[in-house]
């Protein structure tokens, strides 16, 4: 198997804690009942704990911690126990000085009053579009920065599609006919994940939001159209039913093995692409409804944060030298280009576009999407669900996508 980087488009918790939780573990911390910590020493909560990740971050911590005179020490947990592990640090009184969150888990610290922000701590936000904005804020208050982010785009697979005489698809009907044409016996035309879980949802939300969709309105005509076509194409099979158990990473061996002639997919995926030379491959924007439309596909990556210390704001004023040092457009475009994600400042992107260009149609698609949380904040965690439940029962053809919406729509109400 090839080595495969941590997917960094995923929400590490499975649910979010209680507000009232995050908020009760927070404020001990906020009362300031930590032992003293050593003035020359911070530390640096991550989910780094892959190679060559892991040293990748300490080298440039080491470089920004002498920047600002001081040791940087990482804190690295597996990705799906950062949020827990965290909580139960506040609650000790623990936290570390720089919380490094993936950007769906931020709300709820922000929500809980436990992130300082980070504009008061002298952080500008004058070259990040809103995107970006919405990825690291919460209540119209920017508490993250990202050093990269990530979202989805359409690669296909350059020699099948020039055997096909067929262009990369820009529209839902130029989609449609591409993947019609190029399924042929075992190859399917297109591959996506369509799982109950984030992978699928993150997937969906390209075609929900282009089409003018919105998660709070999954009855509304516009999120109707989105499920519909998605089905459409799996229905006339162009697509395999199998997207509803494939994990991104799945949808990424089907093309890689030519069992698709496209996929729906994200930067990261490139050091596994990069381990099969013989497969040619491009990638564009997600196609959109009709000419002329914008894309818009979800932000993923991670923030960096700083907790709340109200009996040492002196660390927090350093903490938030550390996140400047590596987040800047010199740091981001190099931490992109290592990761196979995109940078966020304007001025780092137009590097990236030079540096790596096969990635580049990201940098366009990045520049249109948003948070998942930008509306819904703590609680996209019950539109997840929802959404996710609907599109098992829509593609397995246990309902009609009207029918499976108008259910997910009311499972929200219920809940909310």
């Amino acid at each position: 198997m090839p080595h495969r980087p941590p997917d960094p488009a995923i929400p590490r918790s499975p649910r979010p804690l209680p507000l009232a939780a995050v908020a009760a573990a927070l404020a001990v911390t906020a009362a300031g009942c930590a032992a003293e910590p050593d003035p020359g020493v911070f530390t640096i909560m991550n989910s780094a704990t892959d190679e060559p990740y892991h040293s990748w971050d300490q080298e440039e911590m080491d470089r920004c911690g002498e920047e600002a005179g001081v040791r940087v020490q990482q804190l690295s947990v597996p990705a799906d126990q950062l949020v827990p592990k965290a909580l139960r640090m506040a609650s000790s009184g623990s936290l570390p000085d720089v919380l490094i969150v993936d950007g769906s888990d931020l709300p709820q610290f922000a929500a809980a009053g436990g992130l300082v922000p980070l504009e008061e701590l002298g952080l500008s936000t004058d070259t990040l579009s809103d995107g970006a904005l919405s990825f690291g804020g919460y209540d119209g208050v920017y508490y993250g920065a990202a050093r990269s982010v990530n979202s989805l785009g359409l690669f296909y697979n350059t020699d099948m599609l020039e055997e096909a005489g067929i262009e990369p698809p820009e529209t839902w009907a130029e989609l449609r006919d591409a993947a019609e044409a190029l399924t042929e016996g075992d190859r399917y035309g297109l591959a996506i994940s369509a799982l109950a879980t984030e992978d699928g949802v993150y997937q969906f939300l390209p075609w929900l939001w282009s089409n003018g969709g919105d998660e709070r309105e999954l009855a509304a005509p516009e999120a109707v159209e989105a499920l519909t076509f998605v089905t459409s194409l799996i229905e006339a099979g162009y697509a395999s039913r199998s997207a509803v158990n494939w994990t991104q990473a799945d949808v990424n061996d089907q093309f890689v093995a030519g069992n698709a002639a496209m996929m729906v997919n994200g930067p990261w995926q490139m050091p596994v692409l990069r381990e099969y030379p013989d497969v040619n491959w491009g990638v564009v924007e997600i196609p959109v409804p009709e000419a002329g439309a914008t894309p818009v596909a979800p932000l993923g990556g991670e923030t960096y944060t700083v907790p709340l210390n109200r009996e040492r704001p002196e660390r927090e004023r350093t903490a938030a030298a550390l996140i400047d040092c590596l987040t800047t457009p010199e740091a981001q475009l190099d931490w992109a280009a290592r990761v196979s994600n995109v940078p966020l400042d304007a001025e780092a992107v137009d590097g990236y576009r030079e540096e790596v260009p096969e990635l580049a149609p990201f940098a366009d698609q990045v520049r249109t999407a948003r948070s998942r949380t930008e509306y819904v904040g703590t609680e996209w965690n019950t539109y997840s669900q929802a959404i996710g439940t609907a599109l098992q029962a829509a593609l397995t053809g246990q309902a009609t996508p009207e029918s499976a919406l108008s259910q997910a729509q009311a499972q929200i109400d219920a809940e909310l």
